[in-house]
């Protein structure tokens, strides 16, 4: 697997702490999206680690083909 499975074509808009670190889902394979989970052992893929520094929303890939990761950049409009 080479290429990552599509979760949504759209964003997900998740509130996030300032300083915090939060590790996105690049496979596509988690059951905890848009966070990783593990379930890209065995694969090339490798989780984004995303630390914002103030509070407030972002809106995290669901497609995981953004040019952006972890967050979206509208990539998923021409999917």
């Amino acid at each position: 697997m080479d290429t990552p499975e599509i979760v949504k074509k759209a964003p997900f808009a998740v509130p996030v702490e300032a300083g915090k670190a939060y590790w996105w889902c690049a496979c596509g394979r988690s059951a905890q999206q848009p966070f990783c989970d593990g379930s890209h052992k065995g694969t090339a893929f490798r989780p984004v680690k995303y630390q914002p520094t103030e509070d407030g929303k972002a809106f995290f890939c669901g497609c995981k083909h953004s040019g952006n990761q972890p967050l979206c950049d509208g990539t998923h409009k021409q999917l």
